[in-house]
């Protein structure tokens, strides 16, 4: 099968390296040729367009940094558009809006060309070691032809809905990482400032319950399905916690304006008769604010999925 690769940055080189090292045809493009010195030695054709990569192979990925950049390769005379014809297909692997992936694929649907938005997640280390997550939104018979390919850069190369949901996904798994990191950063400052060494508090918060598990796997038994009676452990106890917490930090002089929210709503919760629900209860509101009913997920539905 003959691939073409857009996008030799620090993410591209390495997945475009391991298409090439599964005896895969590759041909390249870059704005930056040089980038692309290692693979034409390694045995990878050199495009010197867009348009010309597009016209000689059957399936495109691009990694390139930002929207703007996806359309620029797209558009123009020597651009992408004008070298796709019907039956061709093109994975963008970059980080993009919603509303960019669900433009280019109106546009390229209506001359045959199937465009899916597919964002990988796991670094340079990962795209070098093919030890990727890619979420993939848009034509599932065109994910499962092009299955292969992903399996040679990522380890974990999932189809997740119609085009935009790969992009929803990366998009959410980011924002919710950086809140994290936020939250850690605030109750570190607040166990220093309060007095303990920062290394002992690291060490500390890893032997927890959530330092030892991964970040997305403790609401899989409670919130998901709303398995929230009789609690794990009660609302009224986390919420005083949280509360000792936050008193610490204003004793201290360390602000903590994500813990402040967080207090905020399970104290919502609790004045709502929740106390003596599952401390993930308090979730339930983010769910009412969003305009969302229940998620209809069964326990065995979630656990099929945790088992992959």
């Amino acid at each position: 099968m003959k691939i073409g690769f857009i996008g030799l940055g620090t993410m591209g080189r390495g997945i475009a390296a391991n298409i090439l090292k599964a005896e895969h045809g590759l041909a390249v493009y870059d704005i930056n040729k040089a980038a692309a010195d290692e693979l034409l030695e390694a045995g990878a054709s050199w495009a010197d367009s867009p348009k010309s990569l597009a016209e000689g192979v059957e399936i495109v990925f691009s990694s390139l940094p930002r929207p703007s950049d996806v359309i620029d390769v797209y558009e123009g005379g020597n651009g992408l558009s004008a070298g796709l014809a019907a039956g061709k297909i093109w994975f963008d692997l970059s980080t993009n809006s919603v509303e960019t992936v669900r433009k280019l694929h109106a546009e390229l649907s209506t001359r045959g060309v199937r465009f899916l938005d597919a964002p990988v997640s796991g670094g340079p280390a990962g795209a070098a070691s093919g030890q990727l997550a890619v979420w993939v939104g848009g034509d599932r018979a065109a994910f499962d032809r092009a299955r292969p390919v992903l399996d040679t850069f990522s380890d974990h190369a999932r189809y997740v809905g119609e085009i935009g949901a790969g992009s929803i996904a990366k998009l959410v798994h980011n924002l919710t990482a950086t809140v994290m990191m936020q939250a850690i950063a605030e109750g570190m400052t607040i166990g220093v400032k309060a007095g303990l060494e920062p290394l002992q508090l690291y060490e500390a918060l890893r032997a927890g319950a959530t330092g030892r598990a991964r970040s997305f796997d403790s609401i899989h038994r409670r919130w998901l399905p709303e398995n929230l009676d009789p609690a794990s452990f009660q609302l009224s106890l986390l919420h005083k916690d949280v509360k000792l917490a936050v008193e610490m930090a204003r004793q201290v002089g360390v602000p903590s304006r994500l813990s402040q929210l967080a207090l905020e709503d399970m104290t919502e919760a609790l004045n709502r008769g929740w106390g003596a629900r599952d401390a993930q209860s308090v979730l339930l509101l983010q769910q009412e604010r969003a305009g969302l009913g229940s998620f209809g997920l069964t326990q065995k539905a979630i656990d099929d999925v945790m088992k992959e």
